[in-house]
């Protein structure tokens, strides 16, 4: 069994203030970030996910014309979403980044299981139904209206919504919220078939919804891209957006895997590069926050080798 509670190049210890040091070394930092990226692209290819014929195409596609109608004028972005990260300069806020998303989600499963050979569509289907599975066990049983949070170019939320939509004999409602425009560009084009009801341009911290209006929100691999200030804002107002005995469910890196602590030093090292609030994220109480918002005890679940997912109810009436 595993006892440590994250990886050890995490958090304050010597060997992440190294890391950090390189990171923050300028030349160092752009050697970093043009690696990292490559490590993602030749991992995508390799496994038949075509990166750049991907991004051609639905840059191609007419995915452009969405961005002024998706955008909302009135949000203002927070400093943390400003800074580099995922090896673009301007985050989550660029074509680049939008464009590419779909090829970078799809490969993320690759790293998983990266010892068993699986096709890249198998190892996606394995991530997504990992999530779904818990959900069928601690979620709420009837979900009719569903948010979720950082839905970045709807992947995550377009299976989930297909999921619920399946189990049920009734109309699902599913919103897709992001920051980025861009993101939701994407998301809008790949929803092809008009599936999801709303893709919403807003601050997760502050959505404008209605009080009491859902039954499961989501946060599918995004606390790791947040600060912990920003991540107890976000559980605050999922708090206030979830129904008497809703809840809300989160999956993410789980700082206990012995895969993400194991983790080669070259492969941290790109990470953490990428990844500006790791060290924030290693060493946040997920759990312990959820219940200073309100939430029940929640039930953590490592619901593959690498990743954690977290439900936590809302107490009914």
């Amino acid at each position: 069994m595993n006892n440590k509670l994250k990886p050890d190049w995490a958090g304050e210890n010597l060997l992440s203030q190294f890391v950090n040091l390189l990171i923050q070394t300028e030349p160092i930092y752009k050697v970093m970030k043009h690696q990292a990226r490559q490590v993602i692209i030749k991992t995508a290819e390799k496994n038949g996910i075509p990166w750049r014929k991907n991004y051609d195409r639905l840059a191609a596609s007419g995915v452009k014309d969405y961005l002024k109608a998706l955008t909302n004028p009135q949000v203002t972005y927070p400093d943390y979403y400003k800074v580099p990260f995922h090896a673009y300069d301007e985050g989550n806020l660029c074509w680049q980044a939008a464009l590419e998303a779909p090829s970078a989600t799809y490969s993320m499963a690759l790293r998983v299981w990266k010892n068993e050979k699986l096709t890249w569509e198998a190892a996606h289907n394995r991530l997504r139904s990992s999530f779904h599975n818990v959900l069928e066990i601690h979620a709420p049983k009837e979900v009719r209206d569903i948010l979720d949070i950082g839905c970045s170019v709807g992947i995550s939320t377009l299976e989930l919504h297909r999921y619920y939509q399946k189990k049920q004999n009734y109309s699902i409602r599913t919103v897709g919220l992001d920051l980025s425009p861009y993101m939701l560009a994407v998301a809008k084009a790949l929803d092809t078939n008009n599936e999801v009801s709303q893709w919403l341009h807003a601050r997760a911290e502050n959505t404008e919804l209605p009080d009491n209006s859902f039954d499961l929100v989501t946060l599918q691999f995004l606390t790791h891209e947040l600060p912990s200030e920003a991540s107890t804002a976000i559980f605050r107002e999922a708090y206030r957006l979830v129904r008497p005995g809703g809840a809300i469910a989160l999956v993410d890196n789980n700082p206990k895997s012995t895969v993400i602590q194991n983790l080669p030093p070259f492969l941290f090292t790109l990470m953490k590069s990428t990844e500006p609030w790791s060290d924030e994220y290693y060493t946040f109480n997920i759990e312990e926050t959820l219940e200073k918002v309100g939430f029940e005890t929640p039930v953590t679940v490592a619901s593959d080798p690498r990743h954690r997912t977290i439900v936590a109810r809302k107490r009914g009436n």
